[in-house]
């Protein structure tokens, strides 16, 4: 488990095991791994109650998120359809906009940000245009195109003022 584990804290405390097999005393051990006495003392007592697993490290499970994670799918759908469909007057989805929509309908009012990060866990993308011109009608599309060629094609032939 030393050599193959990619965590340097179950590494040190692998490390601590094994010099403590070897007849190292814990004082010296502490000083060899940076780690107080009363750590390594710790870590001994872990691996004699639990072995290896015993020495792994148990976090917490931590706050519930306040977004459930069920609710992606209709996020999701939400983004689909976009805010018109869902009976929100704007143009875009924006993440401040899914959670005003989201506390409508859950009646759980969640921050911007904690939209952000529920979107970003699950891969959703809050729907914005890149190009206005995309959704103009075509007619004024052509124009746009031939202006912009016409704006280039002056600026190649334009006489230089030096």
């Amino acid at each position: 488990m030393f050599r193959t584990t990619q965590d340097r804290r179950l590494a040190e405390r692998c490390q601590a095991v094994l010099m403590a097999a070897r007849g190292r005393r814990p004082e010296e051990i502490a000083q060899d791994v940076c780690a107080g006495v009363r750590t390594v003392y710790t870590w001994l007592r872990l691996y004699r109650q639990g072995g290896l697993e015993g020495l792994r490290i148990h976090w917490a499970p931590g706050k519930a998120p306040l977004v459930a994670e069920a609710h992606a799918e209709e996020v999701k759908q939400w983004g689909r359809q976009g805010p018109q469909a869902c009976g929100v007057a704007r143009a875009n989805w924006m993440y401040g906009t899914l959670a005003e929509h989201d506390a409508r309908v859950k009646d759980v009012g969640v921050s911007e940000t904690c939209m952000r990060d529920f979107c970003h866990r699950h891969g959703i993308r809050p729907y914005r245009p890149t190009y206005r011109f995309l959704r103009a009608d075509a007619q004024k599309q052509a124009r746009a195109a031939e202006d912009i060629a016409a704006l280039k094609k002056g600026a190649a032939t334009a006489p230089s003022s030096a």
